[in-house]
């Protein structure tokens, strides 16, 4: 062996071997070791396995974890795209506000650490939408029982929306449905008010909710809401004193028609037109057309128009509404009581059972020679006249007011048909007044059938006649009253006084409250104490309206079943007993009350609601007096005086009042129209009809009038007009344009204004 094989190292070789051992990365061995490498970091792993959701809107804020891997680490989105308003750091964090919906959005995220690792894992987003939308169409805050709303919801959730209705009723065509896609609601059939939400089907926080009421009012078929002429309708239930001002209530819409709307407008529910079923509206003008316009739908659509004097309504060729005012008339003195037109005055009167809107045309022929009065029986659905009407309207009477003869004949020309129609156990009601107490004129009433074939008169009074001209009934446009048994009420005007005599004759009714029975026979009478006053001094005791129908159906035994009251120019409210209305005294002592009212004198017909009487005389605010019902008297008895009453006035000729109410006692609001600036010769001025509503409970708190936002305004006033409430809306006769001038002078001759809770 060598020496080479067996030489021993020497200290300083040792030294440097160990050294050498100790470098890095040398491939030193011995002792056992190894190769000295250092350990691998752990595995790098995602640990975030979801996403929270988010709502557009609201801010968002999330964090990416993993774990193992060689700090630092750092992310990255590598695929797909963040929903809109959000952004991520290389922190891992993802922040920001969405702006957008997101359905599921995929988004994938990689993770690197410092040794090089790489993870990525995908992740899904849901941001749900802030808010939903509800639209209707029509736009309308009420709904009659059964009829159908169509709904659709606007929101950007990807799974749309569930919809449902508190309380129970009702159903919807579609319980859930995407964004923006109709649904139809048909209302229950009870009414009440009804609470429609839209929910987001993936966040049931976010909702949408429209409130409707829904009536079982059939319709408003004659004057002042019914026969009683009560104007309380008390199945309103979208309308309330919540929710009546200006900020959720307004003007509508507006239909244009051909002449000044005197009388009041009519409302039908659920009445099929051309094979679709609609809420009408009809609107008779004195221009002598007639109107049916959908109630609810904007801008206005019309579904019929017809002209009561075409041949096609029983007219000659050639005959034309007969002018009225102080530059061209032929009809009164020129004072333009009535302006431009006298055709269509008085209220028709719908018969439901029938299908059937009477009403009383007016017109002349071309050289104002021949005049004519017809009573029409109107299809509701087409406009086309019934078979066998209209009818020509005419009659006789006996008397000897006739200049000395031993009758008085009906003149068409004379005879202004002003009063409201009534409809009573099927047969129609018609009365008539003076054109500016022009004669010979007279207060004529007369009754009409229809059979199914042809219009037939049945009953004919004149209540003066033995008075040259006289006892005009006209009321200020009401209509005659009746009471649950059938009988019915007018107020007369100027006139001889005969019956009180004790020698023949004995059958003239100046200025007297009259009952009849349905032959038209006089039953029982009422005549005021200074009805001679009256007489003399143009007086009338029959301005003041119908007479208004308290049916007391639960009165205590002795009492009266149902008592009746009205007024006059004197602005004396008279409280009478209806089956025994105390003939004459010089003390009236045959009224159960009699008391003041106003010094400018009664031109309308008062509400009742609540047991409180509402009336709004000429130069007076809007009066509210408590009824007591178990003494039958307003109290206080011995001098009655108002519990509240508005605190602005109204001109001549004062206000006829409405009451919309939810039942007896609650949601009541009164309604007016200040119709001063009426436009005619006698008026101050000439401008819009001016609608207000008051607190039934306080008069002194007014919740809107149409001149509070310049966008409400209504066409021209019209003397003695009156306002339908019906199923969450107001409709408002006007003369449009008109001025005041004759017939076209101006580019819209009438309209009429609907006002109502605004589209949410």
């Amino acid at each position: 062996m060598s020496d080479v094989m067996h030489r021993t190292r020497s200290g300083p070789e040792i030294l440097l071997a160990l050294l050498v051992c100790l470098a890095p990365l040398s491939g030193c061995s011995g002792g056992g070791g190894g190769n000295g490498a250092s350990q691998p970091p752990p595995t790098l792993t995602v640990t975030t396995t979801s996403l929270p959701p988010g709502r557009v809107g609201v801010a968002y804020a999330a964090t990416l974890a993993a774990s193992g891997g060689q700090a630092p680490i750092s992310w990255a989105l590598t695929a797909g795209t963040l929903p809109a308003g959000l952004t991520s750091t290389a922190a891992g964090a993802i922040s920001g506000t969405p702006t957008a919906t997101a359905a599921a959005v995929p988004v994938t995220f990689t993770v690197t650490d410092s040794k090089a690792q790489q993870k990525s894992v995908t992740l899904k987003l849901n941001v749900s939408p802030a808010n939903i939308t509800v639209s209707v169409s029509p736009a309308r805050a009420g709904l009659t029982v059964t009829q159908t709303l169509t709904l659709a919801a606007t929101t950007n959730d990807y799974a749309g929306v569930t919809r449902s209705v508190s309380p129970a009723g009702g159903s919807f065509s579609a319980a859930t449905s995407t964004s923006g896609t109709n649904t139809t609601f048909t209302a229950p059939a009870t009414a009440g008010v009804y609470t429609l939400t839209a929910t987001s089907a993936t966040n049931s926080s976010v909702s949408a909710a429209l409130t409707v009421g829904v009536t079982d009012l059939a319709g408003v078929y004659t004057y002042h809401h019914d026969s009683a002429r009560d104007g309380a309708n008390t199945q309103e239930y979208a309308l309330t004193p919540t929710n009546v001002n200006t900020a959720t209530f307004g003007k509508l819409f507006s239909c244009t028609v051909d002449g000044a709307v005197y009388a009041q407008p009519l409302w039908v529910a659920n009445l099929t037109v051309g094979g679709t079923r609609h809420n009408v509206i009809f609107v008779a003008t004195a221009h002598d057309s007639l109107y049916a316009f959908d109630a609810d739908l904007s801008p206005c659509q019309q579904l019929w128009h017809v002209s009561l004097i075409d041949v096609g309504h029983g007219a000659t060729a050639g005959e034309v509404t007969v002018p009225s005012g102080p530059t061209n008339h032929v009809v009164g003195l020129g004072s333009g009581d009535i302006t431009p037109e006298v055709g269509v005055i008085g209220t028709p009167v719908v018969d439901p059972v029938s299908g059937i809107l009477y009403v009383v045309s007016k017109s002349m022929n071309a050289g104002a020679t021949l005049f004519y009065q017809r009573l029409h029986a109107i299809d509701i659905t087409t406009g086309n006249e019934k078979p066998g009407s209209p009818i020509a309207i005419a009659a006789t009477y006996p008397g000897t007011g006739g200049n000395g003869g031993t009758s008085v004949t009906f003149s068409p020309q004379q005879q202004n048909q002003r009063a409201g129609l009534a409809l009573v156990s099927g047969t129609v009601y018609i009365a008539w007044g003076s054109h500016e107490d022009t004669s010979p004129w007279w207060g004529w009433l007369m009754s009409y059938t229809y059979n199914g074939a042809a219009l037939q008169q049945s009953s004919v009074l004149n209540v003066v006649p033995n008075t040259s001209s006289g006892g005009g009934i006209w009321m200020s446009g009401g209509a005659p009253a009746a009471d649950v048994n059938g009988s019915l009420y007018v107020i007369t005007g100027n006139g001889g006084l005969d019956a009180k005599n004790s020698s023949s004759p004995t059958n003239d009714y100046g200025d007297c409250f009259l009952q009849l029975n349905g032959a038209l026979g006089v039953t029982s009478w009422f005549a005021p104490s200074d009805e001679a006053n009256d007489a003399a001094n143009d007086g009338d005791f029959g301005s003041g309206g119908a007479a208004l129908v308290l049916n007391l159906l639960s009165a205590p035994a002795g009492m009266p079943r149902h008592l009746v009251l009205g007024g006059g120019k004197d602005g004396v409210l008279v409280l009478l007993n209806g089956d025994n209305l105390g003939r004459f005294s010089s003390t009236d002592a045959g009224a159960l009350q009699s008391f003041n009212v106003g010094v400018g004198g009664i031109y309308g017909t008062a509400a009742f609601w609540n047991n409180t009487l509402y009336l709004a005389p000429a130069g007076a605010s809007m009066l509210a007096y408590a009824f007591d019902p178990s003494g039958e008297r307003f109290t206080p008895a011995a001098a009655p005086v108002p519990t509240s009453q508005s605190a602005g006035a109204y001109g001549f000729p004062g206000s006829t009042p409405a009451v919309s109410a939810t039942g007896a006692a609650a949601n009541g609001i009164v309604w007016a129209l200040n119709n001063i600036t009426y436009c005619t010769s006698q008026s101050p001025g000439c401008g819009p009809a001016v609608l207000h509503a008051y607190d039934a409970t306080n008069l002194g708190t007014e919740l809107w009038n149409s001149r509070m936002v310049a966008a409400d305004a209504a066409g021209n006033a019209v003397k003695f007009t009156v306002p339908t409430v019906a199923n969450g809306k107001v409709y408002v006769g006007t003369r449009g344009n008109n001025t005041g001038g004759v017939y076209g002078s101006t580019t819209i001759s009438g309209e009429l204004e609907v006002y109502g809770l605004k589209p949410d």
